[in-house]
């Protein structure tokens, strides 16, 4: 297997493309068999991915300001574009993006489906899925994915993402690109990947219950309004005051997001995050994830040291598990929330930095995204927020 990452710093759509496309070219006669292009949403996305041709299978997404490679971040101006490319004659590879419409769940399984056909692998399930999702219902995609594959099959990604949250992200492969849909890879290669999924906060000691809540809307916190609990719990740091509603608290709440309780690894506990996005007029709070009626949500606290050393224990911790050396290591994949890389955003050469000491000499693309899924302690895979994951891919 090899494996290649490719970027471009250019403004202009076409002179992006053409840069990646150029390097892709010279690095190899032969088209490389899968590729993940994510950038920008400021770039017009059909012109980045027609000019990709001619890449057998392409998977596409938008991502928080641009991205990170191992030569550094591509994000100045808020545009930046990179492309993970895998040439790998011995195994096999399928992309498919479907719209939404009114049924996400379903999205998610004719996107797996036909990513699976044009894999030649139909009825199979993969090594590992690559998803990019558009926010607002990543559980239900989750859901028809492992509907066709089963629940044990990895699924790590990330739901697309633009520079403000005013909702430009978009999906795509090489067909098609839509901003509310669904863009799933399967991939079978012919040599071995290991995966690692977590975060960089701490649990605080406070908690509470929730006892009331409608999708997405977290409405109360032991019988109280949210809004009211989480000022308590933050000491008025979280929720501005104002008279003008929804209020977001976006960046407010990144360094006190909520955590959910899901199992402990050598005594340390395992929480999976949901973002507050916005407090509205009756108390209730938007979340970027789902939670449900009696569960436990604990206040976690994190910090600009913690969420810029995690990427590079994230990406220690895949090679640990997977047993790989750094000359074993062909290329990683890494998501690193878009939430966390804005509260960091001046410090991210020492992100790069610390995944560069995790990954010496080795090519790997971080995407930036509003939302992350991965595969939790238990091997089952879940939707959860200001989360870091990464994916290695041995050379033998």
């Amino acid at each position: 297997m090899d494996i290649q990452v490719f970027a471009s710093q250019a403004a202009k759509t076409s002179t992006m493309a053409g840069e990646i496309a150029g390097a892709i070219a010279a690095h190899s006669n032969t088209p490389p068999d899968f590729v993940a292009l994510h950038l920008s949403a400021l770039y017009d996305i059909d012109t980045a991915r027609k000019g990709m041709e001619p890449v057998k299978t392409l998977h596409g997404a938008t991502s928080c300001k641009g991205v990170m490679t191992d030569k550094g971040r591509y994000t100045q101006g808020g545009i930046g574009a990179g492309a993970f490319c895998i040439w790998d004659a011995d195994g096999d590879y399928g992309s498919a993006c479907v719209a939404a419409k009114e049924n996400p769940k379903q999205a998610a399984v004719d996107a797996t489906l036909l990513a699976l056909e044009a894999a030649g692998r139909s009825g199979e399930s993969p090594t590992i899925i690559w998803l990019s999702t558009s926010p607002g219902a990543e559980e239900a995609v989750l859901v028809g994915i492992e509907s066709v594959v089963g629940k044990r099959v990895p699924i790590l990604g990330g739901s697309a993402a633009d520079n403000d949250v005013s909702g430009n992200w978009q999906v795509f492969d090489k067909t098609q690109s839509v901003s509310s849909g669904v863009t799933v890879s399967v991939l079978f290669p012919s040599t071995n990947v290991s995966f690692a999924y977590h975060n960089g906060y701490a649990p605080t000691n406070i908690s509470g219950v929730v006892t009331k809540v409608d999708g997405r809307l977290l409405r109360e916190i032991d019988n109280r309004p949210a809004a009211q609990v989480l000022d308590e719990w933050t000491q008025g740091t979280v929720i501005p005051q104002s008279n003008s509603y929804p209020i977001s608290i976006l960046s407010e709440s990144t360094l006190s997001p909520l955590g959910r309780h899901l199992d402990d690894v050598r005594g340390l506990p395992y929480f999976l995050l949901a973002h507050p996005s916005e407090v509205y007029s009756d108390g209730s709070i938007g979340l970027f994830a789902d939670v449900q009626v009696g569960e436990t949500l604990t206040l976690m606290e994190g910090s600009v040291k913690s969420l810029t050393a995690r990427a590079g224990k994230v990406a220690s911790l895949s090679a640990k598990l997977g047993n790989m050396a750094s000359d074993d290591i062909s290329g990683g994949l890494m998501v690193y929330c878009g939430g966390c890389m804005l509260a960091v955003q001046d410090h991210m050469d020492d992100v790069i930095s610390g995944v560069q000491r995790a990954l010496p000499n080795n090519p790997f693309l971080g995407v930036f995204t509003f939302g992350e899924q991965g595969v939790v302690i238990d091997g089952s895979n879940h939707h959860g927020n200001l989360m870091i994951s990464c994916i290695l891919f041995s050379k033998t």
